[in-house]
């Protein structure tokens, strides 16, 4: 090897040797959990958030890799096999306290299904708050729910059962049965638009009866009415009244 070809060799060499040298150096000096990597453009199918001990914080994800419930930082199926687009939120026990999802799609009809939900969590329950809006067969309703839950922690294992049960009598009357128990929750305040498209603002006592129903419908007749247990108008005040 001539002179001129050592010296090209060498160098190159060292130019290596030098860049591994900054480059370690560079990874060395940063605490381990702290690298940084910037993106101008990624596509992903789901992100987990976690703390540094693997307690699950966030989700994001597509329809395809939704999770299912989160129970104490283990996954388990969701009662009802969840699959929408969007965002879980975990409290700092990996438990589903909240989330974000949204859908919406033409059927082969040409009508439009689809909504957009962000709720939020009693500790270990179901949700308490909501901010919700749905639409099928040509009808839209959008509102903010308020729920009562019970204090004990949720039975996801009920809930799955029910689930599970065929179309018929026997389902119809585990959902009515655990309705009428309050089982899982209670709506107590409702303010919003209704699939008859009157503004509505609907008030319920501990049982989940409405009680106070305040309405504006489409042609602009409004009403207070006070209602009874079984729903029946006590009185309703209008306008004219």
């Amino acid at each position: 090897m001539n002179g001129n070809k050592l010296l090209i060799v060498y160098s190159a060499v060292l130019t290596a040797a030098c860049a591994i040298g900054l480059g370690t150096g560079a990874v060395a000096n940063q605490a381990p959990g702290n690298e940084k990597a910037k993106f101008g453009e990624i596509d992903v199918q789901r992100i987990n958030i976690r703390e540094p001990d693997g307690t699950i914080r966030m989700v994001l994800s597509n329809t395809a890799q939704s999770p299912g419930i989160y129970w104490r930082n283990v996954e388990r199926p969701h009662p009802s096999g969840r699959r929408s687009a969007g965002m879980l939120f975990f409290n700092d026990e990996g438990t589903e306290n909240g989330g974000l999802s949204f859908s919406g799609r033409r059927l082969p009809d040409g009508s439009a299904v689809g909504g957009g939900h962000i709720s939020f969590d009693q500790y270990e329950q179901d949700q308490v708050i909501q901010l919700t809006q749905n639409e099928q067969a040509g009808r839209r309703w959008a509102a903010m729910i308020v729920r009562d839950v019970p204090d004990a922690p949720l039975d996801f294992d009920l809930a799955q059962r029910i689930t599970q049960l065929p179309e018929g009598p026997e389902r119809t009357a585990a959902i009515q049965r655990v309705q009428a128990e309050g089982t899982f929750g209670r709506q107590r305040v409702y303010v919003g638009k209704t699939r008859d498209r009157e503004s509505a603002v609907l008030l319920s006592d501990a049982m989940g009866r409405p009680r106070i129903r305040m309405r504006v419908a489409p042609d602009g007749a409004s009403a207070i009415d006070f209602l009874d247990e079984n729903g029946q108008v006590l009185r309703s005040l209008t306008p004219q009244s």
